[in-house]
């Protein structure tokens, strides 16, 4: 059975092309299209499709608000995120927010079939442009501490310093102090590779970082 899918994009070529794309595509059905996020919240929660493409950057609601929005419904839909924009900035409020896909317009094809099928598994997928952040290297890193750990995901979720240590009981600069830890043992140079690098090696997964 076809992976009902909509699309939202505020840019008319960009829809287009992708539209064309997924029209061609036997294993996806393209049911709905929208140019503003207002519509496309509209149809999301009118067709309930198995995935939404959705512009990061669109006038109403951009993606990641659409993103939480299906989230707090418990809706079936699974949203990706679709930008041209720099993936760093946006990939962890997307996590945030629900997405269990962030994908560059500048993917080829096969990808975002792969990204749509990925999700619709329960999966989550990264374009590979943005896992290059994590870099080529495959090792095992060295074992978090349950502390370190502990802070890694409370960091990983948006609290800032202060939060964290205010949620353990411990001091901000312990809290930094676990943070240069953690970032020494996954390699990674601030909290979005160390995001990225988790997820990656397992150290973290997708569920407990979505939960609330």
């Amino acid at each position: 059975m076809p992976i009902r899918t909509i699309l939202a994009d505020d840019h008319p070529l960009t829809r287009a092309g992708i539209a064309e794309f997924l029209k061609r595509e036997s294993s996806l059905e393209l049911v709905g299209e929208a140019e503003d996020g207002l519509v496309a919240w509209q149809i999301i929660q009118e067709m309930k499709p198995d995935v939404a493409l959705l512009d990061i950057r669109m006038p109403g609601f951009g993606g990641i608000a659409i993103a939480q929005k299906i989230k707090e419904a418990g809706l079936p839909t699974a949203a990706i995120m679709l930008t041209s924009y720099d993936a760093q900035r946006y990939v962890m409020a997307s996590l945030r927010a629900g997405a269990r896909g962030f994908v560059l317009k500048t993917v080829a094809p096969k990808e975002l079939t792969s990204a749509i099928t990925t999700v619709t598994k329960g999966g989550f997928y990264l374009d590979p442009e943005v896992a290059s952040v994590m870099g080529e290297r495959e090792f095992v890193p060295e074992q978090l501490s349950t502390r370190e750990h502990e802070v890694l995901l409370l960091a990983a979720k948006g609290l800032s310093s202060k939060e964290v240590a205010g949620k353990l009981f411990i001091s901000e600069r312990t809290v930094q102090t676990h943070l240069a830890s953690i970032y020494d043992k996954l390699g990674s140079r601030n909290k979005t590779e160390a995001l990225l690098l988790s997820l990656k090696y397992g150290v973290l997964s997708l569920e407990e970082l979505l939960e609330d």
